[in-house]
């Protein structure tokens, strides 16, 4: 769409610059999405990243603590596989002390010599406090000898595991079971070797009873701690899993290690050493397990560290991790928080300033355009009533010349009388620029009208432009002059198709749409959005801001005048709505029409409208003309003379006055009636009175005379239809004043004030 356009000069453009800049400040950008943004990452940062710390540090935590228990549990084992080697070698030293003891006796001899075998076997275990017994069986298992009883009661080991499992070679037996000793008379595991004969075969046992309590004292010990203090097990198992010594001690202590573990898997893959997870069935906890083969014996030390004590001690330290990292950074979250708090309080109230000021400046822009329009509307007038004046002086002329029957001036004729129609228009234009244009409102129904209206549509876009008509459902009612609004969407098209030279969309829409005063909009209340939009090549910003200013256009010379888009403007803003646009360069434009709803019972706006009366009404009015323009005043005389009526011509309302005050003193010295049957009146003229005051005045006589006035000034219109007089709006149609003077005489015939008894003089 491309507006009017005229260039004031440059220092009014630097000046009128400033004085947007010293009323409407700068207001700095306030980016709240930014900020808003800004905070969340550092709220998210501030719980995210501690969060993370505190993870990462638990994790390590838990790991460092795992691997200082597997080190511990390691560290244990060996100390603990150490001890044991040392016991089992000194009681397997011990075994081979009394077998060379016994060696080249068999049983009898041994019974024979139990005396000093039971001392020597006395004094040798004696020392030891692991050692609860040693004894001396014979092939049979018979007790031969012990250090505990002298005379041995009679007691056989013959069917008892490790003795058949000796006597049998099986590596396993040598150490056994724990068990509640035949002989020591206490809970037991015995280390027993082969006693052989003096051919090599099988002669018997030498057992040494150890003690497991022995070996719980010294893990406690080893431990450091008592049954319920330490967080860690030590155990005593044979290969098979059965259990020597265990500690800490339970109720109800398991006497072999479960199958079907990760330890029980170790012992039958034949490690010697390692680490595992596992449940323990003695302690009913998981544990961290370490064990190691105890030298070449059927036995291994296990060192187990409790999973829980493990958790128990990290959630301690995790408790207090989190209670020193979380307390400043809940503290920083409060605050962060309490920011985005008060940053949205500060977005709301920036935005309602934002709305003030922004409805201010909107007042106030409208206010100086509502001004400058006064002012510009104000030399408008002025130039339109003169122009006016022209017209009709030009068309009263034209209109003599065609009624005297002038010939061969038929073509010069018809060529001013298409200037006419020009002029005519260019001068509603001007009115209409300058609010001087008299509205005749009424009720319309864009739904029906709007369509009616497509080849006028077309006509204005041309045959390269496509037209697109949207009207929403149920639209309001608009109370609107219905040629205005017409001639606005012509203007409208018109610039539509001078944007879009090689073609394009022309789309009208219409929805309804409610204001309120919150909203931020000059109006309120409920309006007709009229949209018109096309897809030309759009506005640069600086044609935008100045679209609607009067006699702007960006047309070459000749090709527009600058009152379109001003005109649309003016008609909108007078109806009682707004109009605005949105372009941007290549993007198109669109221009927006907001027309007030109309009441459910509209008012009737206008005179009501005259239809000519048949040609056969009687002449000879006698009309009373008040124009203060000569030439107009001459022209129009000339043309109601060759009408044939009696014209009296006077130059302004006062003159006109005194006539009917000398008319009315004649009237009441002599009764003579009034000279005159019509009174034809300018309204705008010089004197202390304008036609307006001589019609009321006339209107005010015993003897009422139709007046009517004539105007071009919507402002003097309006009130005239306030006055029962007819108006006709400049410049009008000769033909129009014909009809009017044609219906006044048939009222006067039918009246009896024949105008015929009058004649003209």
């Amino acid at each position: 769409m491309t507006p009017d356009r005229f260039e004031p000069p440059p220092a009014s453009r630097l000046a009128s610059h400033r004085q947007d800049e010293a009323l409407f400040p700068a207001v700095p950008e306030q980016n709240f999405q930014v900020r808003r943004i800004t905070l969340i990452a550092l709220l998210i940062a501030a719980i995210v990243l501690p969060c993370v710390y505190v993870a990462a540090m638990a994790l390590s935590d838990l790991r460092t603590r795992e691997a200082d228990a597997t080190d511990m549990t390691l560290r244990t084992v060996r100390i603990a596989e150490e001890h044991a080697l040392k016991v089992f070698d000194m009681n397997e030293t011990l075994d081979a002390r009394i077998v060379d003891l016994t060696e080249g006796l068999d049983d009898d001899g041994i019974r024979e010599r139990e005396a000093a075998i039971h001392e020597k076997l006395r004094v040798m275990g004696g020392g030891y406090p692991q050692v609860a017994a040693v004894s001396i069986f014979g092939r049979d298992g018979a007790l031969l000898a012990s250090s505990r009883y002298l005379p041995s009661p009679v007691i056989s080991v013959g069917e008892r595991e490790d003795f058949t499992g000796i006597r049998d070679g099986k590596d396993l037996e040598h150490v056994s079971k724990v068990m509640t000793g035949h002989v020591a008379g206490e809970q037991v595991f015995n280390m027993g070797v082969e006693r052989p004969a003096a051919d090599g075969s099988f002669a018997g046992v030498v057992s040494v009873a150890l003690r497991p309590s022995y070996f719980d004292a010294f893990y406690r010990e080893l431990l450091g701690g008592n049954n319920s203090g330490t967080p860690m097990t030590m155990s005593l198992v044979r290969t098979d899993g059965s259990i020597l010594a265990h500690y800490p001690r339970t109720p109800r202590e398991p006497t072999a290690m479960a199958p079907q573990t990760p330890f029980a898997e170790a012992l039958a893959q034949g490690r010697r050493a390692g680490v595992v997870r596992m449940h323990s069935n003695v302690d009913g906890e998981d544990l961290i397990l370490a064990f190691r083969h105890v030298g070449s014996y059927p036995v291994y030390v296990v060192c187990g560290y409790r999973a829980s004590a493990i958790w128990a001690a990290w959630y301690r330290h995790l408790g207090v991790l989190i209670l020193s990292m979380f307390t400043p950074s809940i503290a920083l979250w409060c605050v962060i928080w309490l920011s985005l708090r008060r940053l949205g309080a500060e977005q709301e109230a920036w935005e309602r300033w934002q709305a003030e000021a922004s409805m201010r400046r909107s007042i106030e822009s409208a206010y100086r355009q509502s001004r400058k329009m006064e002012a510009l509307g104000t030399l408008v007038g002025s130039v339109a009533h003169d122009f006016n004046n022209l017209l009709m002086i030009l068309s009263a002329n034209v209109q003599i010349a065609r009624r005297r029957g002038v010939t061969g001036l038929d073509r010069e004729l018809s060529a001013m009388e298409r200037a006419l129609k020009n002029g005519q228009s260019l001068t509603r234009q001007l009115l209409g620029v300058a609010r001087k244009q008299p509205l005749r409102n009424e009720t319309l129904s864009l739904e029906r009208w709007l369509p009616a209206c497509r080849e006028l549509l077309r006509a204005s876009l041309g045959a390269k432009v496509s037209l697109v008509i949207d009207i929403g459902v149920e639209i309001w009612p608009m109370r609107v002059d219905v040629a205005e609004l017409e001639l606005a969407l012509i203007n409208v098209a018109v610039n539509a198709r001078d944007a879009m030279p090689n073609g394009g969309r022309f789309t009208v829409r219409a929805t309804n749409i409610q204001f309120r005063h919150e909203d931020g909009f000059p109006l309120t209340g409920d309006f007709v959005q009229l949209s018109l939009e096309d897809t030309g090549v759009g506005m640069a910003p600086d044609v935008l801001a100045r679209a609607f200013e009067p006699l702007f256009t960006t047309k070459p010379k000749g090709m527009g005048t600058g009152l379109g888009l001003p005109q649309v403007f003016a008609f909108c803003e007078r109806s009682g709505g707004l109009a605005a646009i949105d372009s941007a360069v290549g993007a198109g434009t669109s221009v927006r029409l907001y027309l007030p709803r109309a009441t459910a019972e509209p008012e009737v706006d206008g005179p009501p409208e005259t239809g000519a009366e048949e040609n056969g009404a009687p002449p000879g009015l006698r009309i009373l003309l008040v124009e203060d323009n000569e030439e107009v005043a001459a022209g129009t005389e000339a043309l109601l003379q060759m009408m044939g009526h009696q014209v009296t011509c006077v130059f302004n309302a006062d003159t006109a006055l005194r006539l009917f005050d000398d008319a009315h003193a004649r009237q009441a010295r002599t009764g003579e009636p009034l000279p005159f049957d019509l009174v034809l009146s300018d309204i705008h003229m010089p004197g202390t009175m304008n036609g307006i005051d001589l019609a009321e005045a006339v209107l005010a006589f015993e003897t009422k005379l139709p007046v009517i006035l004539v105007t071009g000034y919507a402002e003097e219109l309006d009130r005239a239809r306030h006055v029962d007089v007819r108006v006709l709006s400049k410049p009008f149609d000769i033909g129009l004043l014909e009809e009017l003077l044609q219906a006044i005489q048939h009222d006067l015939t039918q009246t009896g004030a024949d105008p015929a008894a009058h004649p003209a003089e």
